[in-house]
């Protein structure tokens, strides 16, 4: 049966509570990105970068999975083929909405990574400057999360699924942050069908087949009744 991927950004996690960097007010809106989201930040000001990761955990810990994770959860359950969920968050609402498998690109808060060694752990609710790694015991430890100018995880995997797909679907995502900006094409290069679910039209909305507009927790189960209503993407 058919396979499906699903490229999942900001926007899923927002109605639970979870800003974008683009939002006003919140968390993002207190920083510059360059100061918390880049490793020239983190080298300048551990410190910042720490306590704002820190934050974040906190918030996530709070936070629910709302009714777009759990309808995706739902696709993949019932649908008859595979279905990939290919995240730009951080956050665990997937998981914590009953999906399997997610591939993070760009981390997860839970995690925690040695700039020194590359060893990766789970992370404590607050991390600090001085934190040794467990294997090295070097003063070098980061969220293990993806900033900007970094390369994403897993993008051989994604872009072998990519080239499977029979549907690609972009759900919450600005369109403006590469690689995942460029899924879409290469979905379209192999004559798969896109799919953009979003509050309002992506950067790159005119590449997509099909556009659902309005909030994730109303468009996404929306969506997701009519696919396994019909059983197949065509």
């Amino acid at each position: 049966m058919e396979k499906i991927v699903i490229l999942t950004g900001a926007g899923i996690s927002a109605e639970s509570g979870l800003g974008t960097f683009r939002d006003e007010g919140g968390l993002w809106a207190q920083h510059r990105i360059e100061d918390v989201a880049t490793p020239e930040g983190f080298a300048r000001n551990p410190a910042l970068v720490h306590q704002f990761y820190n934050a974040r955990r906190v918030q996530a810990a709070k936070a629910q999975p709302n009714a777009a994770h759990q309808a995706l959860a739902r696709l993949q359950k019932d649908w008859p083929g595979e279905v990939i969920i290919v995240t730009q968050n951080v956050d665990s609402l997937h998981e914590a909405g009953g999906a399997k498998h997610v591939i993070y690109m760009h981390g997860t808060l839970a995690g925690a990574l040695c700039g020194n060694c590359g060893h990766c752990w789970t992370s404590p609710l607050e991390m600090e400057v001085d934190e040794p790694c467990p294997v090295c015991q070097q003063p070098l430890v980061r969220p293990d999360v993806v900033w900007f100018r970094e390369m994403p995880y897993f993008m051989d995997e994604v872009h072998d699924h990519l080239a499977g797909a029979a549907l690609f679907a972009s759900i919450g995502t600005s369109g403006q942050v590469y690689p995942a900006a460029g899924f879409v094409q290469q979905a379209r290069a192999v004559g798969a069908r896109t799919v953009e679910l979003n509050l309002e039209p992506s950067a790159g909305a005119s590449m997509f087949d099909e556009t659902h507009l309005g909030s994730a927790s109303t468009v996404v189960p929306r969506w997701v009744d009519q696919l396994l209503a019909q059983g197949s993407t065509q």
